[in-house]
């Protein structure tokens, strides 16, 4: 393949692409045999990943700076045709579902196959295309007003991302200032993220009214592929984490405030793990990727591989500038076998993080390359995200690399950081049902119930100093829920699955990596509670699951001696 900076995104015309596609659905459905059938099925996986890589460019290169002019005119029109797109791949998948050959097709490529595209049929419908249209708008139009943040800190002007640099800083008035400074964005643009979320959930409701919801939640998990859990297990698994986890991150945040000798630590302080300082790696980004080619050298001949393929393909871009989107991501060029990564670097120990996180979305992409039916190569978000985050985990005992001298300090920070970012991601998820549940209530109803919802899960929160999100503001910058509803919980789920990678790690690396290679190759074969049975990891619906893990993590975390620091 060439090299990331050589692609390039060609434009669409959307008749002729209509014409194609429909042609070959038409081979497709007048197939008089098997063998014809599941060959112009092949023919439509070839097409699927020709478009879906071209898209993917597109979507990318408008990431990587949206002031570029020529980006802005692709993303619009990139927002325009998707839907069309779906409706496309819609017909497919209707005429896929009511195949001739359909019992041959099952034993070809799988039942669940043919599971996913019934509950994709279940969600679209080209009379809704208008509203996909619209969301895909507002969606850009909330990213840019984030990407427009342009805030002078003493001289520097930052972004949110670099902001959040100076917002962690063992300096206390520092630390302040930059976190005042990024809720006065949001308090000066709290009433354009409001309008904006308002329009998107008026929206989302009014799609599910069309296709027969009583409201959003429903369509929203369908949307999102789960055909093995719904609202009411999510609840459990949430009664679990108030009951079972809130006791201890609530202990935790305790002794970090002892830590910092803060009496009244308000929501900036959280920000720091230690008063010497959180851990910060090493070196810039060059020297960053060079310490990461060395840790994935030594971790297996599998990542050394992947890493290597990475760069010399420009398949990582990392560093935060201006106009570049904020946030990370991973994503997936089917045509080259290639994924890409995305974020925004800026000194902290997130950086590495997204090494170690993202690099697992990606490492799994290409171990999962070679899997012919496009729709098993990732699974469910909940899934995918097992492979994030327990990498960030089997990757421990590498970040002396990174961190020289300060590793144990990262991994305590980083430990507790994970175990208690579970509240706030859960409590996310509990205000997205609430929202779609209420649709109709304004912007203020929603900021209060948050504040209501944040102090059940994160009691410690305080904004004495923020009225913004004193009020219940927090939530507009959790891009998530603007643009993947009901997404976030996904985090939490599989970062319960990825502690017991972690402690599996502990007494067994060997084994544990093996099992961990084993559950990339898998891909999105089996819906999340059927791969985690494969891979033998315990369902974080079932109750005792979440309760399990919490001793161990205590006993890592009491293990690190955090006095010196």
């Amino acid at each position: 393949m060439k090299k990331f900076s050589e692609l390039k995104f060609k434009r669409i015309n959307m008749e002729n692409l209509s014409n194609k596609f429909n042609q070959l659905i038409d081979e497709f459905k007048n197939a008089s045999s098997f063998e014809e059938q599941n060959n112009a099925l092949k023919k439509i996986n070839r097409f699927s990943d020709e478009l879906e890589t071209n898209l993917t460019i597109g979507e990318v290169k408008y990431t990587l700076d949206t002031k570029d002019k020529t980006n802005q005119k692709n993303k619009q029109m990139l927002d325009e045709i998707t839907p069309l797109i779906s409706s496309l791949f819609n017909r497919f998948n209707k005429e896929l579902i009511n195949a001739k050959f359909r019992k041959e097709l099952e034993k070809e490529w799988g039942e669940y196959l043919f599971v996913m595209v019934q509950n994709s049929l279940d969600c679209f419908d080209e009379k809704i295309v208008p509203e996909l249209q619209e969301l895909n708008r507002l969606d850009s139009e909330y990213t840019m007003l984030i990407a427009s943040a342009q805030i002078d800190f003493h001289g520097e002007v930052c972004n949110l991302s670099q902001l959040s640099k100076h917002a962690q800083s063992k300096d206390r008035e520092e630390r302040r200032e930059a976190s005042l400074l990024s809720a006065k964005f949001f308090e000066d643009n709290n009433e354009k993220i409001g309008e904006i979320y308002d329009k998107m959930v008026k929206v989302r409701t009014q799609m599910a009214h069309k296709l027969g919801y009583e409201n959003f939640v429903e369509l929203g998990y369908k949307s999102l592929g789960r055909t093995d859990y719904d609202k009411n297990m999510v609840k459990g698994y949430r009664d679990q984490i108030y009951r079972d986890l809130v006791p201890f991150t609530n202990k935790l945040f305790k002794e970090q405030a002892k830590r910092l000798g803060i009496n009244n630590p308000q929501f900036y302080d959280y920000n720091l793990m230690f008063l010497s300082g959180n851990a910060h790696p090493n070196g810039d980004k060059d020297f960053m990727v060079e310490q990461a080619q060395k840790m994935y050298h030594e971790l297996s001949k599998e990542t050394d591989e992947f890493f290597k393929f990475m760069r010399e393909y420009e398949l990582l871009d990392l560093e935060t500038r201006p106009g570049k989107a904020g946030g990370g991501y991973m994503t997936y060029l089917p045509k080259y076998k290639a994924p890409f990564i995305f974020s925004n670097f800026n000194g902290t120990s997130g950086d590495v993080d997204v090494l170690t996180h993202e690099f697992g979305h990606a490492f799994q992409g290409y171990m999962s390359r070679n899997i012919k039916c496009p729709s098993y190569r990732s699974p469910t978000y909940e899934a995918c995200e097992i492979h994030s985050m327990s990498m960030e985990f089997i990757t421990y005992p590498w970040m002396s690399l990174f961190f020289g001298g300060n590793e144990e300090k990262y991994r305590y920070a980083h430990l507790a950081s994970a175990i208690t970012f579970i509240p706030y991601g859960v409590a996310v998820d509990e205000f997205q049902h609430w929202v779609y549940e209420n649709p109709e209530v304004t912007h203020k109803d929603r900021c209060a119930k948050w504040r209501e919802i944040e102090m059940k899960y994160l009691p410690h929160k305080k904004y004495d100093e923020a009225p913004v999100l004193n009020e219940g503001g927090y939530w507009m910058r959790q891009s998530h829920i603007f643009g993947s509803p009901f997404y976030y919980i996904d985090y939490t789920l599989a970062q319960v699955v990825a502690f017991q990678f972690f402690i599996e790690n502990e007494k067994n690396h060997d084994k544990t990596w093996k099992k961990y290679v084993k559950l990339c190759k898998l891909g999105g074969k089996y819906p999340f509670t059927q791969l985690l049975e494969k891979a033998h990891l315990n369902n974080p619906f079932v109750d005792g699951t979440v309760k399990k893990i919490v001793k161990p993590l205590n006993r890592y975390l009491s293990g690190i001696d955090i006095s010196k620091y």
